[in-house]
């Protein structure tokens, strides 16, 4: 049949254009990769077991103001620790599956021993030995699917403030298992990977920040902290003395 001569032609594909990532593709990390550096305008987009998951908009009270406290906590104690990284919803590069973007992390510099590192084009790859979330409540993949994947790929310690539920969990990472941290007799939690980093989880819930900061300054002050700090230095001096 002829074609009519107002029939507009048939617009050719694009056989080099990305698809759009979607929640609830299945990718492997490269392929999830390629899609989210042809997004420039996303801000964040995770695989979680090959599974992509992408965040609706961000409430301030219940994700964006506890985010912003946890990284201030984490970014304090880096400046008072060298040799130590502190990050925010930056990609982790974790294995052919995974590629989380946790909502705040800490780790050891790869000079100083930490079992991460910063590739050529900036992503952390491998496990931060902390990593913080904020998640709304126990029912969280947070809790669930992602927390399988840190433990996997040995995430040491493991918070997750749960802000529906009023509650911090830290997790520390024991014979391949999350076990809970028991706070001591203060109610405080005491990092067993990062000496000095404390926290008042009631105080950082009720907003009590210089309250958080007074007990992190505590942590600092200690002589684990201090022989920590020195082990640190030692540590990227035998580094850089064998290359």
């Amino acid at each position: 049949m002829p074609k009519a001569v107002n029939e507009a032609p048939p617009v050719a594909k694009d056989p080099g254009r990305l698809p759009p990532l979607e929640s609830g593709d299945r990718l492997t990390r490269d392929e999830f990769e390629r899609r989210y550096d042809a997004m420039p305008h996303l801000k964040k987009a995770e695989l979680v077991e090959g599974v992509v998951y992408m965040s609706s908009a961000v409430k301030h009270r219940g994700h964006s103001k506890p985010q912003g406290q946890i990284v201030w906590w984490l970014v304090s104690y880096e400046a008072a620790t060298t040799g130590t990284d502190a990050g925010d919803n930056g990609s982790l590069r974790l294995d052919l599956d995974n590629m989380p973007q946790p909502d705040a992390f800490l780790r050891l510099e790869s000079e100083c021993g930490g079992q991460s590192r910063l590739g050529d084009d900036g992503y952390v790859e491998g496990a931060p030995e902390l990593v913080a979330e904020v998640a709304a409540s126990s029912a969280s993949y947070d809790l669930h699917a992602k927390l399988h994947v840190y433990r996997r790929n040995r995430v040491q310690e493991y918070v997750v403030w749960r802000v529906l539920d009023k509650e911090i969990d830290w997790l520390v990472l024991l014979g391949g298992e999350y076990q809970r941290l028991a706070p001591d007799a203060a109610g405080i939690y005491k990092s067993e990977v990062f000496p000095g980093l404390w926290l008042d989880p009631e105080a950082l819930k009720r907003k009590d920040l210089a309250r958080v900061f007074a007990v992190l300054q505590e942590g600092l002050s200690t002589s684990e902290h201090a022989a920590f700090v020195q082990r640190l230095a030692a540590t990227r001096q035998r580094g850089g003395a064998e290359r």
